[in-house]
């Protein structure tokens, strides 16, 4: 095994700190890339003659695909080499980026998100892997993950303002081709600045493995995006999704509890520190997504704001994670990172309280206020809580904990999405049913909205007021829930600190029999 990672490491020089700017390019642009495309969708979608089923899977195919493949990339990564990972994944997004600024149908822009989603799976796990390599040294590493993580949430919250930005001067093309350039630093300057890690003895990939993890996070995350989209219509195929990507997981799950060299090593979760970790990963992600959701709505459907204005407006809630980030070092250095984290999750507790006191009218300061102090507080969990998953495993082995670390992300925004944007849904269909609004009305507020331009002035301004403050009380208990997910959640990490410090795992199964014998 490699040299034991810890405070007392050697500390990197300058030739790691200038590889972790080039590392941070890919990590930028995967996020920008997840959120950028709002904007352009209705163009794009335009241009191409795209129907509503296309445009959804414009939408999601990248999503799609970076959460299907992020588990088997980063094992990958462990076992052919993360640099070697990297770079090819780097390459085949900046072609692809070409590919999809000049698709000529939907079909080609599908395969395209598609593919650039395989190749976006590739480049989160083996940045985040090879920057806890370079960084053996706890503080170091802790503060060149800050870094990393900044790069991601800020990435997520300026691609709708730069996307806008650039709609308004070009094509919707340029929206994919701004990652050409980044990318061609990445392969020109990665294999001069980025060193090779690769696990000595890897063992072989398990194909059936694959393929469980595909059909598993496939299932569930397509389950989860069509159960927010039906709302409480039809449940009929989302729930069977959710049903078969659950039971397929169950099969992964057993069969990796039975090979030597798994494609996930289960055995991360008897540390307690690891585990509480990752809950908080994915009920925080749960809580962020649902209030992103309901507050992007409000924006523009309550208060009236164009989409460009409403991205803008939004951007201090991936702003405020990104400063959370960086601060989160120099709190690790006056407390436990355990203390660290839980004290930022309850200081979202009262960005989420903020929310639950929005109003229909007049409510924007607040609602600003409300979610940059909320993603404020996430800061410590994503950068310190990070580094604890990954520094919890040997170093061969940090691509797969890395892609744990994604994986949960993604479920928890995938959840959030789905279970509080049904809850908001249900509670505003109650509020337009109990005032008796038209039917066209009480499904949302965009069809309250579309319905009121053929009432009478009186009338239609008794439905738009009533319509908003529905759809308010539900912004209002999302707010609430992610509240008490928050407050739960700060005192399960809590609760952890004497575990906070795990010791790493053995490498096979064969050496952790060897061990206890």
């Amino acid at each position: 095994m490699s040299d034991v990672a810890g405070p007392r490491a050697p500390a990197a020089g300058r030739r790691q700190w200038i590889g972790l700017t080039v590392l941070v390019l890919p990590t930028l642009l995967v996020a920008m890339d997840m959120t950028s495309l709002f904007l352009a969708l209705p163009r794009l979608s335009a241009d191409l003659g795209a129907s509503g089923t296309e445009q959804l899977w414009i939408s999601d195919a990248y999503g799609f695909m970076v959460a299907g493949f992020v588990i088997t990339m980063g094992t990958l990564g462990d076992r052919i080499g993360r640099r070697r990972l990297l770079l090819a994944g780097g390459a085949a997004f900046a072609v692809l980026s070409v590919i999809a600024a000049y698709a000529s149908t939907p079909e080609m822009m599908i395969a395209a998100r598609g593919l650039l989603g395989v190749a976006g799976a590739t480049l989160m796990p083996s940045t985040l892997a090879l920057i806890s390599n370079m960084f053996r040294n706890d503080r170091q590493r802790g503060k060149a993950i800050s870094i990393w993580a900044t790069c991601q949430f800020a990435g997520g919250a300026l691609g709708p303002v730069l996307a806008g930005i650039l709609l308004q001067h070009f094509w919707w093309g340029s929206v994919f081709l701004i990652a050409v350039p980044a990318m061609v630093v990445l392969l020109l300057a990665g294999p001069v600045l980025l060193p090779e890690y690769r696990n000595p003895a890897p063992g072989r990939i398990d194909p059936i493995s694959v393929a469980l993890s595909l059909v598993a996070v496939l299932a569930v995350v397509y389950g989860l995006k069509q159960l927010a989209v039906q709302g409480s219509h039809d449940l009929t195929v989302p729930l069977a999704a959710i049903a078969l990507g659950t039971a397929v997981g169950v099969v992964f799950v057993r069969r990796q509890l039975t090979l030597d060299t798994p494609l996930l090593d289960l055995r991360l979760f008897g540390n307690r520190s690891f585990t509480a970790v990752l809950v908080a990963l994915v009920l925080a992600g749960v809580a962020m997504a649902g209030t992103g959701l309901l507050v992007t709505q409000y924006l523009q459907s309550v208060l009236g704001h164009s989409p460009a204005a409403s991205a803008l407006l939004f951007a201090p809630m991936g702003l405020g994670v990104a400063v959370g980030t960086m601060t989160a070092p120099a709190l690790a250095t006056r407390m436990r990172p355990t203390t660290a984290i839980a004290a930022g999750l309850a200081v979202s507790v009262l960005g989420c309280l903020l929310l639950t006191q929005v109003a229909s009218a007049g409510g924007l300061v607040l609602v600003m206020v409300g979610i940059t102090v909320l993603a404020l507080g996430t800061g410590p969990l994503f950068a310190l809580g990070t580094g604890m998953v990954v520094g919890s495993v040997p170093p061969e082995r940090a691509g797969s904990a890395a892609s744990m670390s994604e994986t949960s992300n993604y479920f928890g925004s995938s959840l959030g999405l789905a279970l509080l944007g049904v809850t908001a849904t249900s509670l505003y269909q109650d509020h337009m049913a109990h005032a008796g609004a038209p039917a066209a009305a009480r499904q949302t507020l965009a069809g309250a909205l579309t319905t009121a331009q053929n009432l009478p002035p009186a009338q239609a301004t008794q439905l738009l007021h009533t319509a908003k403050d529905a759809f308010t009380s539900g912004l209002n208990l999302t707010g609430a829930i992610a509240a008490t997910l928050f407050a739960t959640l700060a005192i399960l990490v809590a609760t952890t600190r004497r575990g906070e410090a795990p010791a790493r795992l053995p490498e096979s199964h064969a050496e952790l029999q060897g061990a206890s014998s």
